[in-house]
This record gives structure tokens, sequence and C-alpha cells, in this order.
């Protein structure tokens, strides 16, 4: 019975390996890569003043850089700035207080969980290019 399985194993194996190797060969064979893509042009980042928004109810847009910011289960970098009891003393704008219900709508004295990842809801924003072209205008 050992040596049954055993068969079946290798059979399986060398079955997925071939097939492993037909898909990589013709990777290989069809995808030659003959130039290597230029080096993209870094944007640099520049503190701004807030920026209007586009759409009601929308996030605002963060306007610095959050490059190397920690935001984990045990510490959120942007609260350093941001929190009550920090916004005053940095200049930044606080978080809101919507920020402080959880979802049954109980107020608490910490940011609720489904709000403390900031980054879920605000974005950086750079003056860059579009990548695409796009015709969204804001509302009114």
């Amino acid at each position: 019975m050992k040596f049954l399985l055993f068969m079946l194993l290798i059979l399986f194996n060398h079955t997925l390996y071939a097939e492993l190797s037909a898909a990589q060969q013709t990777l290989e064979n069809n995808a030659v890569l003959k130039e290597l893509s230029p080096v993209p042009d870094l944007k640099k980042w520049a503190d701004t003043e807030p920026q209007p928004r586009n759409y009601p109810q929308q996030p605002p847009i963060i306007p610095h850089t959050t490059k190397g910011y920690v935001i984990n289960l045990k510490f959120n970098k942007c609260l350093t700035c941001h929190s009550k009891d920090n916004a005053g003393l940095s200049g930044a704008t606080p978080v809101s207080l919507t920020h402080y219900f959880n979802r049954d709508g109980v107020v608490s004295t910490k940011i609720a969980g489904r709000r403390y990842f900031c980054v879920q809801c605000h974005v950086p924003q750079i003056d860059g290019e579009a990548w695409i072209s796009n015709d969204f205008q804001p509302t009114k």
C-alpha cells in the first residue's frame, strides 16, 4: 500500500512539474526582455494647506507625505499630531469627532477601531501628472 501511494505521489509531482515547466517555457520563449524600462521620476512631497473636497462626505486628503509612517494595532503615527490632545500643540487638523463613535453610535474617549487605520479612507495627494485621462469635475 505504501508503495502504491509513493508511486502516485511521484506521478502527481511529475505531472505538476511538467505543467509548470511548459508554462515557464512559454513565458521564457515569448517574452524576451530587450531593454529595461526607464526609471520613473520621483515626485516631491511638499506640505500644503488642506485641499478642498471634491464631493460631499469625501474624506480629507492628506496634504503631506506619510512615507515611513507606522500605523498598526499598537501605534498610529498620525495621532502624534492629529489626536485631540496633540492637535493644538502641533497645529495639525484634529481628528473629526465622528472618529470617536463606534459602529453602534456609542462615543468613546479613544478613536473607534473602524476609524483607527487612517489610510483606509485618507490618501496623500501629490501634484503630479495623471497617469490616465480623467474628466472628473468636482460637485458645486
